[in-house]
């Protein structure tokens, strides 16, 4: 899992590479985490799903702990770009009503 992290003014950008899984989730986290508090108070955070070749229910529980996370900072978390199996998976599980797809 490769995490790059872009930002302008109002937006924090967090783009995912590679698989997000069980292995992979805690760095993931980690890494995420360490920029969103770096950026507290940003206007809303996008994270890019266009690189993520697999994702396994922990990419679930990597979105909703992000967003809970986020919710401290009364900001915005929203998904982009994940593949059509990934925004399969997304879509059945519910994330999209805690987490707007953009």
């Amino acid at each position: 899992m490769n995490i790059t992290v872009k930002g302008t003014a109002d937006t924090l950008y967090i783009y995912l590479s590679g698989e997000l899984d069980e292995y992979s989730a805690p760095e993931a986290r980690r890494r995420a985490d360490e920029e969103i508090d770096r950026r507290a108070g940003v206007g809303r955070v996008v994270i890019d799903l266009a690189e993520v070749r697999f994702m396994d229910s922990t990419a679930i529980g990597f979105l909703i702990g992000r967003d809970k996370k986020l919710k401290r900072y009364s900001t915005p978390l929203f998904v982009r770009g994940a593949s059509a199996a990934a925004d399969k998976v997304l879509s059945v599980s519910g994330i999209y009503t805690l987490i707007p797809k953009i």
